[in-house]
C-alpha cells in the first residue's frame, strides 16, 4: 500500500493512495491512523514529504561502486571519507553513520535551494526505510516488524562544506537538503531493487539495492543499537557512483522500482550572506 501526507485548505493531512483516489486518515499511518470514510481525487493535490522524522540518519558509502569509484565527486567523496577514517577506510566494516536535521526534509515538487556560502552541493539518490515503531536494540525479528515502509530520497551534500569542516552535519543539513517521497510504500521487499538518479533526464547513477555492502534490515538494526528509532524516522540506506553537482535550473529525480520516482527543481538561494 502507499500512504502519502499532502496539503489541504484546512491543513496536513495523511491518507492511503489507491489509483487516483486517496483514502484519507485520522491521523498518521504509523501512528494508528485510520481511514475516515472520506476519499478525495489526488488529482491538484499537493504531496508533501510522506513522514515527520524526529531524526534522520544517513550511511556513507554503502555500495562497493561508490567506494571504490576515485573520479569525479565520487572521489571527493572518497577523500573526505578517508580523512574521517584515518585513511583505513577498506578495513572498516561497520557502517559509518551520520545526522542530518529533520529540518532539511521537503517533498517532491519542492525546489531543492542552493546556499550562497556552497560552492559545490551534489545530489545523491537512495532508498529510504521509514520507521514504524520503537526499535531500541531490537532483534531482527523486531527490525522487521518495526519498519514501516520505503521511499526514495535524496542526500543532497554541500560537498566543499562537507570537507572542510571535518564533520558532515553543516553540509548535509541546510533546509531543502532531504527530499523525501512522493509516497511510502509498504508492500515491498527492498533487497533487489532497481535505483536510478537523473540528472535533466539523463540517468546519473545506476545500480541495484542488493549491491549495497550492509542490507537495509541490517542497517536498521545497527543504527538501533546506538540510538532510539521512532514512528517516523527515516533511514537514508546510502548512493552508489555517480554523485555529481547540481546548478540553479537543474531537475533531479530519484527513481526506485516499486515505489516510483521522486522529482525536485533546483534553484539558488535569493538570500545573500553566508551561515
Amino acid at each position: 500500500m502507499r500512504f502519502v501526507r499532502f496539503d489541504t485548505d484546512w491543513g496536513t493531512c495523511w491518507g492511503r493512495l489507491e489509483g487516483s483516489q486517496i483514502h484519507v486518515l485520522s491521523q498518521g499511518p504509523y501512528l494508528g491512523g485510520v481511514e475516515t470514510g472520506e476519499v478525495l481525487s489526488a488529482s491538484g493535490i499537493r504531496l508533501l514529504a510522506p513522514c515527520e522524522p524526529s531524526k534522520v540518519l544517513g550511511v556513507g558509502l554503502n555500495y562497493a561502486d561508490h567506494r571504490g569509484d576515485r573520479r569525479g565527486s565520487d572521489s571527493l567523496v572518497a577523500g573526505i571519507v578517508d580523512r574521517a577514517l584515518g585513511h583505513d577506510r577498506e578495513s572498516h566494516r561497520e557502517p559509518i553513520l551520520f545526522l542530518k536535521a529533520p529540518s532539511a526534509v521537503v517533498g517532491p515538487g519542492a525546489a531543492i535551494v542552493l546556499p550562497s556560502n556552497a560552492q559545490r552541493v551534489d545530489y545523491e539518490a537512495e532508498l529510504a526505510v521509514v520507521i514504524g515503531h520503537r526499535l531500541h536494540r531490537p532483534t531482527r525479528q523486531q527490525v522487521l516488524e518495526g519498519i514501516f515502509g520505503y521511499t526514495c530520497a535524496n542526500d543532497v551534500s554541500a560537498r566543499d562544506l562537507q570537507e572542510r569542516d571535518g564533520q558532515w552535519m553543516r553540509a548535509k543539513s541546510f533546509d531543502t537538503f532531504c527530499p523525501v517521497g512522493p509516497w511510502v510504500e509498504t508492500e515491498l521487499d527492498p533487497s533487489d531493487l532497481a535505483l536510478d538518479g537523473l540528472l535533466n533526464g539523463e540517468v546519473r547513477q545506476h545500480a541495484r539495492t542488493s549491491h549495497m555492502l550492509v542490507g537495509t534490515l541490517e542497517l536498521v538494526r545497527f543504527a538501533a543499537q546506538v540510538m532510539t528509532l521512532l514512528p517516523g524516522d527515516i533511514l537514508l540506506t546510502g548512493t552508489p557512483t555517480g554523485v555529481g553537482v547540481l546548478r540553479p535550473g537543474d531537475h533531479f529525480t530519484v527513481r526506485i522500482e516499486g515505489i516510483g520516482e521522486l522529482q525536485n527543481a533546483v534553484e539558488a538561494d535569493s538570500h545573500s550572506g553566508a551561515v
